[in-house]
């Protein structure tokens, strides 16, 4: 029953990070999503779990939640547990989310101006310039980052997101240097942005409620894709920049995405936020 206090074996996080390649982030997602259906369901390490307890629990989700958990449900019970006919059933729908609003460049700098602190700032513009997710840009570590050549250097390969090298610009390299001048650790291998759990999980919080303006990372995802187009930038190299090309790809045509021509490419373009 909803309360039951449960525990995932922590062999699961093992089999998902060592048999399945899934990074760290993903592995322990998976492993919260089976401890809350589990403690949904009144039950400890999968036992006395039912289709019909599964259905309930996906039943109070909204579309994109379920989905989630569907997606853990098949880790865990199908491919871990080997009880596939618990999950077999359960689809994943695709969601019909609209595209993010795309904000002008007025709106922009509106909403930089009223970021509070350096690492807010820096992360803006990070995202606003290189295109990337919301966790490859958190999760960055100071050895990722060269910042001599404004190159963010490929650091995460998993089953579904393929980074590759990514740029940012001197607006961002400056906003950079400001908020390292707070890291007297800034020369060793830790992450580049410290910060607490809460502030991760609402980024840009402030800003949205001082200027009423719901921009977001993927917000600013969106943006960088549609402004490097009306750049002239073609779109596979777009998709290269934001790491949306298969491995296969990139290992084929690797002249083609070699860091000295996307590195081309983007300093052509000449992208700005601010200005």
């Amino acid at each position: 029953m909803p309360g039951c206090k449960v525990q995932v074996l922590a062999g699961f996080i093992d089999y998902c990070e060592v048999d399945r390649r899934l990074n760290h982030k993903t592995a322990v997602n998976h492993k919260r999503r089976i401890e809350r259906i589990l403690e949904f369901c009144g039950a400890g390490n999968g036992g006395g779990v039912s289709t019909a307890s599964i259905r309930a629990f996906l039943r109070t989700l909204n579309v994109g939640h379920a989905n989630n958990f569907v997606k853990s449900l098949r880790v865990y019970f199908r491919d871990y547990m080997k009880q596939g006919y618990l999950v077999d059933t359960f689809r994943i729908v695709q969601a019909d989310a609209s595209p993010p609003r795309l904000f002008t460049k007025a709106e922009l700098r509106a909403f930089y101006l009223a970021l509070g602190f350096p690492a807010e700032r820096a992360l803006f513009l990070l995202y606003a310039t290189s295109g990337r997710r919301r966790l490859e840009i958190l999760n960055l570590r100071l050895p990722d980052l060269d910042l001599a050549n404004l190159v963010i250097m490929p650091n995460s390969q998993s089953q579904t997101k393929h980074t590759w090298y990514s740029f940012f610009n001197r607006e961002c390299a400056g906003a950079l240097s400001e908020y390292f001048k707070m890291r007297a650790d800034r020369f060793g291998t830790g992450r580049v942005f410290i910060l607490p759990s809460y502030k991760r999980d609402r980024l840009f919080a402030g800003a949205r409620q001082k200027t009423g303006l719901k921009i977001t990372p993927r917000v600013l995802r969106f943006w960088f894709a549609n402004e490097m187009a009306r750049l002239g930038v073609q779109d596979r190299f777009i998709d290269a920049f934001q790491g949306r090309v298969p491995r296969k790809v990139l290992a084929r045509h690797y002249t083609d995405y070699s860091m000295e021509t996307l590195k081309r490419i983007y300093d052509t373009a000449g992208l700005k936020v601010l200005e």
